[in-house]
């Protein structure tokens, strides 16, 4: 029997109606972490752009950060997820192996009726979770999905290793993706990998080879970054190329790109090659650090309550990290 697939996606029938987000209250400035390794403010801010980053307490967890995100959704949009019907939580850094994070947040929040899932997809995962959503929905499998992406890093950076505790905070940001077949805001999207760069960035578990490569067994994120800035900064271009190819639009019509807040030089890479202006780019890596999943939902709030991101403004979101992993997408923002 031969079967017919089509080529392209289904139309999407799904939209963002509300964000929020969470940081902790404690700041680690350059300041103080020149006090534990050797480097300094202006090395940290020419290299990365960083000035502070968010830290968890030591008895908060992600799943604690998540519930903050969605508290602080649920309060500015006068929503409720009673009704919620599938949660997606991104993280690489789960309370536990299991049970999921998602499970977690189904239970805080007496949620009746609903799926639940952590995806890893490193620091392309909330992008990830936004695709996953937008699917389930526009397919007709679901209704309301609550997506969110939350990191508790420095509970797996090495505090004395200045190449990664100077890069990570802590932070989740939470969505809601429902049904809108009327005025839907997905426009396409452009998902990849490439697991044998795997080696460059990655935190051991249960495996000490990786491949017939030996892995640092110490159970913190190990990570080359000069292969991964340019794994990056080669990637991300073209793949925001094919995200806006799919569309039928260009860079110049996006109003806002959201890109994984992973380094400043990096992104200030990314947007040379995309001819896409810094000024127009949000990110959260200056006050917030390296937080994974979270870092673009984070991003996209700040420009939302900062008044900058406005209603059917064209957002170009990409993210990219472990795995190695990356995911673009081009939605029009929907919350009112």
């Amino acid at each position: 029997m031969n079967h017919q697939f089509a080529d392209t996606a289904p139309p999407s029938q799904a939209r963002i109606t509300a964000i929020g987000s969470y940081i902790p209250e404690r700041i680690l400035t350059n300041q103080e972490l020149e006090r534990m390794v050797e480097t300094n403010d202006e090395w940290i801010v020419q290299r990365t752009g960083i000035r502070e980053r968010r830290i968890a307490k030591e008895e908060e967890t992600t799943s604690d950060l998540s519930a903050g995100a969605v508290k602080n959704l649920m309060n500015r949009y006068n929503k409720s997820v009673k009704d919620v019907d599938f949660i997606i939580v991104c993280t690489s850094t789960p309370d536990y192996s299991f049970a999921s994070v998602a499970s977690q947040i189904q239970a805080r929040f007496n949620i009746a009726a609903a799926g639940a899932i952590d995806l890893n997809a490193a620091c392309a995962g909330f992008t990830y979770g936004l695709h996953l959503a937008n699917s389930l929905v526009s397919m007709g499998f679901h209704k309301k999905v609550l997506v969110i992406g939350a990191e508790t890093m420095s509970k797996v950076i090495d505090f004395t290793d200045r190449n990664t505790c100077i890069l990570f905070g802590d932070g989740a940001g939470a969505v809601l993706v429902e049904y809108d077949a009327a005025s839907p805001r997905f426009l396409s999207h452009h998902v990849g990998s490439k697991g044998e760069g795997a080696h460059n960035l990655y935190r051991t578990h249960l495996a000490s080879k990786m491949g017939e490569k030996e892995l640092e067994n110490s159970g913190f994120i190990v990570q080359n970054g000069r292969e991964v800035y340019k794994w990056a900064v080669s990637t991300v271009p073209k793949g925001m190329e094919t995200v806006l190819e799919k569309a039928g639009t260009t860079i110049r019509d996006v109003d806002w790109f959201v890109p994984h807040s992973a380094n400043l030089r990096m992104l200030e890479s990314i947007c040379a090659r995309t001819t896409m202006p810094l000024e127009r780019t949000l990110y959260s890596l200056e006050y917030c650090g390296n937080t994974s999943a979270a870092s673009i939902p984070l991003a996209l709030d700040q420009g939302v309550q900062a008044g900058k991101v406005k209603k059917d403004d064209l957002i170009l979101a990409y993210g990219f990290g472990g795995g190695l992993t990356h995911a673009g997408l081009l939605f029009k923002w929907g919350a009112d």
